[in-house]
């Protein structure tokens, strides 16, 4: 029986164990293993203990620095056995609000073409005001620009800025230069101010609808250089759904009186569709030079917009056909004059073109008193005492209820400088209007 052995190595288990660990870097070699090669797992086991080794105290773990240290040092936190990770939650994919589209589109800072999709709330939306809710800062004369060199597209095609859009179109926006907007913190003081002014020239209100008597000088929606206007100051009354009163027709900066709102969505749909199918009986008031000699008759001409050397716009007559060339019609009433140099007109326009009545008034030769790119009499003097101011009145506006509850029915006061003419010239604004019959066609 064996009991030793009997190789150069000594007696058994003198000698270190096949792929056991090797004496310490440092310790003396056993001489009896000189001129023997060392195996593979013991070489890779002399290289391990050849690396430095962390210090370790019980609870902390300290590492060596790397070659680059970061320039903060790592919290010491206790070791022990990691926690199971939190499974994640699953995305939220509700679709984005009208509001976070918006909010969305008018930061951007618009470098190259984009693609945008109409959303519900801007079904049958007029591509213009669609422009204008997306991109706050586009100018007016810009929006025009680019729908007339054919740059703005729906679906592919070529589009006008008074077509109607619907749900899931794309819209295809050329590049746009446009300044980011400066988002400001709501003020509550600010916001009661601004209510009380929009309660102050209220003249209807219901659950669906405001009618606003809207001054000369406010501006109804943002432009170049336009920063307070009735848009903007419908904000104050957004609710916590994010929607906010809507406008469903217009008024020139310059023009005073009954300016239409509708407060839910519902109404704004309905309302719009009132103004388009002329459905709603508009009567305005307008102090003209001179006298027309039909006293009362018919306008009918095609309205084109024209850019003038200075860079602002205004509307022309055109001839049917011509580029942008769209049929206005107007029909107009003598109430009062003035020693033939004055005449008080009632006006009823049929159609809603920009800038229709001033350019129709201007058109026979009887432009709107204080009116600063229509008026085109030479070396005309404005009698003394009236304000060189537009004297054109949104007098009263009829129309359906949207939820079918009657007629609304609103008529405006005359606005200060207006007072002021009438007064002097003796006109009496309480007696009856004849234009509020003329036919609508």
């Amino acid at each position: 029986m064996r009991t030793g052995n009997k190789g150069p190595g000594g007696p058994k288990g003198s000698g270190p164990k096949r792929g056991g660990r090797p004496p310490a870097s440092g310790a003396p070699r056993d001489p009896a293993a000189k001129g023997k090669r060392p195996s593979h797992d013991a070489r890779r086991s002399a290289r391990a203990s050849a690396r430095p080794r962390p210090e370790r105290e019980e609870g902390v773990v300290r590492t060596e620095p790397t070659r680059n240290p970061a320039p903060h040092h790592p919290v010491p936190r206790p070791a022990g056995p990691r926690k199971p990770a939190a499974p994640r939650k699953a995305p939220v994919t509700d679709a984005p609000t009208r509001a976070e589209v918006k909010a969305e589109t008018a930061q951007v800072l618009a470098t190259g073409v984009q693609q945008l999709v109409v959303t519900a709330d801007e079904n049958e939306m007029r591509i213009d005001r669609f422009l204008e809710n997306r991109f706050p800062q586009l100018s007016f004369s810009h929006i025009q620009r680019i729908v007339r060199k054919g740059e703005l597209r729906v679906n592919g095609k070529r589009a006008d800025s008074k077509d109607r859009l619907e749900e899931g179109q794309t819209v295809r926006i050329p590049p746009l230069k446009l300044e980011p907007q400066e988002q400001r913190p709501r003020s509550l003081k600010a916001d009661d101010d601004t209510l009380g002014f929009l309660r102050s020239i209220t003249l209807y209100e219901d659950d669906d609808v405001i009618v606003l008597n809207k001054p000369a000088g406010l501006a109804v929606q943002g432009g170049s250089g336009t920063t307070r206007h009735v848009d903007q100051m419908l904000d104050a009354m957004m609710g916590k759904d994010g929607q906010k009163p809507r406008l469903v027709h217009r008024l020139d900066k310059d023009t005073a009186g009954c300016l239409v709102i509708a407060k839910s969505r519902f109404a704004a749909a309905t309302l719009a569709k009132t103004f388009r199918s002329r459905s709603a009986r508009k009567v305005y008031w307008a102090l003209v030079a001179g006298v027309p000699r039909v006293r009362q008759g018919r306008i009918s001409t095609y309205l084109a917009r024209e850019e003038a050397y200075d860079g602002d716009q205004r509307m022309a007559v055109a001839k049917h056909g011509d580029d942008g060339a769209m049929h206005a019609v107007t029909y107009y009433a003598v109430v009062e004059t003035a020693a033939q140099k004055l005449g008080w007109l009632s006006l009823k326009p049929v159609t809603g073109r920009t800038h229709q009545l001033r350019a129709h008034a201007a058109h026979i030769g009887h432009p709107i008193v204080g009116d600063p790119k229509y008026f085109n009499i030479k070396n005309w003097e404005l009698p003394g005492g009236i304000q060189n101011k537009l004297h054109l009145l949104a007098r009263r506006i009829v129309l359906p209820h949207p939820r079918g509850k009657g007629t609304i029915d609103v008529s405006a006061p005359l606005p200060p400088h207006m007072r002021q003419s009438w007064n002097l010239l003796g006109f009496e604004d309480e007696r009856y209007d004849p234009i509020v019959d003329a036919p609508d066609e």
